[in-house]
């Protein structure tokens, strides 16, 4: 067997890479296992990742195949791969695209031609549910009603589907992207900005039209999904997380695009307008009198003869929506996020019924073009106090964390970080309102939470804008698709356990280039030796697999040279 004892990689039979953090070959070697593994341990000298079905599937759907897959890791290997890992790769990376979704006039079928997995597929009591009768050796027909359901089933039966029955005919709605925008500047698509939109596009063809466009925070989704309405032409529906955001999508759509204030619908809590181009949020449209009762608000999807639906941060994309997009699937589909992790394990979801990934590009790749901030992050760790030490021993699991989270210690590291950041634009973000509450009085700040009125939050925002506030305190509210381009510090005083996608949302708030020295610096505030600290590592993971590094400093050397 051959070894290469220089070399950082172990690949083990469970399917498992562990990557050696302080090999000279880490970062490149850690770069291509991101395209087709999933980071699931971070400690300080080696990583664990795991290759799965479903990040195989992603990477072949970018193109990433077996073989490269296989070179991929044999280019970093200290030992030769197992042979089971091998055939694994091979079988899950050659299974999409195996099975495909055609359309034959106006009938739906079901076709590959491997005889052995027609068989498997035919004899699913799940498929034979959505089956018409009948069959060819090599296709099956089935009920277009349930296009999104097949794929889900098939996804659980291990054969995603590559669905290439094309679109209805939609409405037809123009507009185009200016030349020039606010303030007299020349807009001009960036080069992976147009990467995403052709891939997505794949020139009109059934290829193409649904799927997942993956950026980080700061590096201008919007733009990307405002280039692929230009190239499709249709009646839009956008759907978002919230009201600020859906009011952004609108003024960047005003602001850099020639749709008309007539044209876009707003479609919310305060009204309830249908237009060519309709804004609406994920909040609305799971709305419903109780439990049991129906959703209000899910006939949206059928006011106009949409061509395009995009969902905004896809990743939080609620469970429900899922229902609905499975009935839509002749609709073309368009997700855009920073991370396609999500806490409730629905990535395969995502898959099945919005569409594979069809652009991926690493923060860090981001960040050494400018296209990004260059971000510092920083992990303080501060001790218990010893006012709750004894209630944090007596305390359960889940109370154990937020004792640990509220320890007002982090006021005291707080302030220091505040006086070290007194000429920057600073967010404090944290979970616990109460704990934000007391930071507010504390210090003066605003703050903005789930029951600021979408007004006063309008306010505050502009004021951070227009730099007449320094210092703006935010709830979980400001996780997502919140526009405060000068923004360049922020400090975590809390988070929601381990939330990857969290920690990469609040990350991204502070992302966007900067007109003059193009940096940032994320802190997170941890009690150390508590529940706490072990949920602050995983929180770190997806940030960690792009290639940042936390910096672990004690509270008591903030005012010295820690960063």
């Amino acid at each position: 067997m051959d070894i290469n004892q220089y070399a950082p990689l172990i690949v083990q039979s469970d399917m498992s890479v562990l990557l050696e953090v302080m090999n000279p070959d880490y970062e490149n070697a850690r770069d291509v296992l991101s395209v087709f593994a999933e980071l699931e341990k971070s400690p300080e000298y080696m990583h664990t990742y795991k290759i799965t079905p479903l990040s195989l599937w992603n990477a072949a759907s970018s193109g990433c195949n077996a073989k490269q897959v296989i070179t991929g890791l044999q280019q970093f290997a200290k030992h030769e791969i197992p042979q089971n890992v091998i055939r694994q790769i091979s079988d899950f990376s050659d299974r999409y695209g195996k099975v495909r979704l055609i359309k034959e006039g106006q009938l739906l079928f079901l076709q590959c031609d491997d005889t052995c997995i027609m068989t498997e597929i035919r004899m699913s009591k799940g498929i034979m549910a959505f089956s018409l009768g009948g069959h060819e050796e090599n296709k099956i027909p089935v009920n277009p009603t349930f296009r999104g359901h097949i794929k889900q089933e098939l996804m659980r039966l291990g054969y995603p589907v590559c669905d290439l029955a094309g679109y209805e005919e939609a409405a037809a709605f123009h507009l185009s992207l200016k030349d020039i925008y606010s303030s007299s500047r020349k807009l001009a698509l960036r080069p992976y900005q147009i990467q995403a939109r052709d891939a997505f596009y794949a020139g009109g063809s059934v290829n193409g039209g649904s799927g997942v466009v993956v950026l980080p925070c700061g590096a201008g989704k919007t733009v990307v999904g405002m280039a692929i309405m230009e190239k499709i032409n249709t009646e839009t529906l956008i759907l978002t997380t919230s009201i600020t955001a859906l009011r952004q999508w609108r003024a960047e759509l005003l602001d850099k695009t020639t749709i008309s204030v007539s044209a876009i619908g707003e479609y919310s809590s305060e009204k309830k307008e249908i237009k060519p181009l309709t804004i609406t949020t994920y909040q609305i449209l799971t709305q419903r009198k109780d439990k049991d009762s129906p959703f209000i608000h899910f006939d949206i999807f059928n006011k106009r003869n949409w061509g395009l639906i995009i969902y905004d941060e896809v990743h939080t994309l609620p469970a429900p929506v899922f229902r609905v997009t499975s009935e839509i699937q002749s609709k073309r589909r368009l997700g855009l996020t920073a991370t396609l992790i999500r806490e409730d394990g629905l990535e395969k979801d995502v898959f099945s019924l919005i569409g594979s990934k069809k652009y991926d590009m690493p923060w860090k790749s981001m960040e050494k073009t400018g296209f990004i901030a260059t971000a510092t992050c920083v992990e303080v760790r501060i001790p218990l106090h010893f006012d709750i030490k004894m209630d944090y021993a007596c305390a359960d699991a889940r109370n154990k964390f937020r004792i640990a989270s509220e320890n007002k210690l982090k006021l005291v590291a707080l302030k220091s970080l505040l006086k070290k950041h007194a000429d920057d634009n600073i967010l404090i973000i944290g979970q616990y309102i109460d704990q934000l509450k007391i930071i507010s009085k504390e210090l003066g700040v605003p703050i903005i939470t789930g029951a600021t009125k979408n007004v006063e939050r309008d306010k505050l925002y502009a004021k951070f804008r227009a730099g007449e506030l320094k210092i703006l305190i935010v709830s979980k509210v400001a996780n997502f698709a919140i526009d405060l381009p000068d923004a360049n510090v922020a400090i975590e005083t809390s988070g929601t356990f381990g939330s990857r996608q969290e920690e990469a949302q609040r990350l991204g708030r502070i992302l966007r280039p900067k007109s003059s020295v193009n940096k940032a610096w994320f802190y997170t505030i941890v009690t150390q030796d508590t529940r706490e600290q072990e949920f602050a590592v995983k929180r770190q993971l997806f940030l960690t697999e792009q290639g940042y590094k936390y910096d672990i400093v004690s509270y008591d050397s903030i005012d010295g040279d820690m960063i």
